[in-house]
């Protein structure tokens, strides 16, 4: 069955603010006027969704002093944009398989006065507690037609030289900030992924193949055992 982008948008909203740091509940609707979410976006947090579906998200929450407080300003492990990364990260997901880019802190008023942005009013206590902005970019989906008499591959050789990051992951793990802040030397941090197990490698953040972790030359290397292939690495 196929989900419209308003219902995915919807979702994305209803995700967010189940993850927003507030001490009291935040409801999304619908907002009637995205000048007021506008004029307040200079301080917006905002990030770039690549995947089945890509995206621009941004939030602006009003009276952000106690989240910034709870950040911890004193220190430069956690900022105001990483306490509200996690909800990003939630409204993302809704949209399908992909990877959501860095997250900033910039003026994102242009995006939310864009017609094709869909704007919702984040209402909590009885007042607005700020906005979500989220606008879906058709265009950015995968396998897209080829022009006629082109194939992808050929269109691909056109970026033949192109440099992308390649990562390779041993696993990961979710921590606290207070278990963060806890680190010391000599202290052991469990991942999500057995001894043996494959590693994964990440072509600028997708999922693209499998492989051992190796030593050449006295330096790590990864040695490929499966390459996956675009459906099976985005899911």
């Amino acid at each position: 069955m196929t989900v419209s982008v308003a219902t995915l948008k919807d979702s994305a909203a209803e995700a967010l603010v189940g993850l927003l740091p507030s001490a009291a509940p935040v409801s999304a609707v619908p907002a009637p006027d995205h000048a007021a979410a506008a004029a307040r976006a200079a301080g917006a947090v905002t990030a770039a969704y690549v995947g089945t579906r890509s995206a621009d998200l941004a939030v602006v929450l009003e009276g952000t002093g106690s989240l910034v407080a709870a950040a911890g300003t004193d220190t430069p492990l956690v900022s105001f944009k990483d306490v509200l990364r996690p909800a990003l990260e939630a409204a993302a997901a809704v949209l399908g398989g992909g990877v959501l880019g860095e997250a900033r802190i910039e003026d994102a008023s242009a995006l939310f006065a864009d017609p094709e942005t869909t704007v919702f009013e984040l209402a909590s206590g009885g007042g607005t507690a700020g906005w979500f902005a989220i606008r879906v970019r058709e265009y950015g989906t995968l396998n897209p037609t080829p022009v006629s008499g082109e194939s992808v591959v050929g269109k691909l050789g056109r970026i033949n030289s192109v440099e992308m990051a390649l990562t390779v992951e041993i696993g990961r793990t979710r921590m606290s900030v207070r278990d963060v802040l806890n680190l010391e030397p000599g202290g052991v941090v469990e991942l999500d992924r057995s001894a043996g197990a494959p590693a994964d490698v990440l072509l600028n953040g997708r999922l693209i193949a499998h492989g051992e972790v190796v030593v050449v030359d006295q330096d790590f290397a990864v040695r490929i055992t499966k390459i996956l292939d675009v459906a099976e690495g985005v899911n």
